[in-house]
């Protein structure tokens, strides 16, 4: 009778084990690709927050990390010019600038200062934990597996109404 509850414990310990795999989340999953890379780069690293208008102006900032201190922001607003029908639209600058670590947050306008260890808790606390009955939830890994998009949009909103990041290019130093 020992014999045979010790090997129910074994077997249900084993099936729970397998599940808890099995329930990995693409978060999970890409924040452990995010750890390795962290480590690979030594935590040193860019990379780029892009926003965009339905409407056609845009952004890009580039935050540069060393040694897991964000130490420059490079920023660029545009919108996109139409000039004919078959070509496609040309960005125009609107605003550029440069901040280092002398001068960092001294704009307003422009991604957060942050990490991506910053990045993926705000992910995980705030944008990916937005109540699923109000919102739309999106978690993307375009980025070689790590965060590419983490956002909410409340359920009916037609234009611009996205709370989150999105980030087209992550590369080592």
């Amino acid at each position: 009778m020992k014999k045979a509850f010790i090997l129910i414990l074994l077997i249900v310990s084993g099936l729970s084990a397998c599940k808890k795999d099995a329930n990995e989340t693409a978060y999970d999953k890409s924040f452990k690709v995010w750890q390795n890379f962290k480590a690979e780069s030594k935590n040193s690293y860019t990379y780029t927050v892009n926003s965009a208008s339905v409407f056609g102006a845009g952004s890009e900032t580039k935050i540069t990390v060393q040694n897991g201190v964000v130490v420059a922001r490079d920023y660029s607003a545009y919108i996109l010019e139409y000039r004919t029908a078959n070509t496609p639209p040309a960005k125009v600058i609107k605003d550029q600038w440069h901040e280092d670590k002398s001068s960092l947050s001294q704009h307003n306008s422009g991604a957060s200062a942050i990490t991506l260890d910053q990045v993926y808790q705000k992910a995980k606390n705030e944008w990916l934990a937005a109540d699923k009955k109000k919102n739309t939830i999106y978690f993307e890994t375009n980025n070689n597996g790590m965060i590419s998009n983490a956002s909410y949009v409340p359920n009916g909103c037609q234009d611009d109404c996205s709370t989150g990041i999105s980030i087209s290019e992550i590369k080592a130093l």
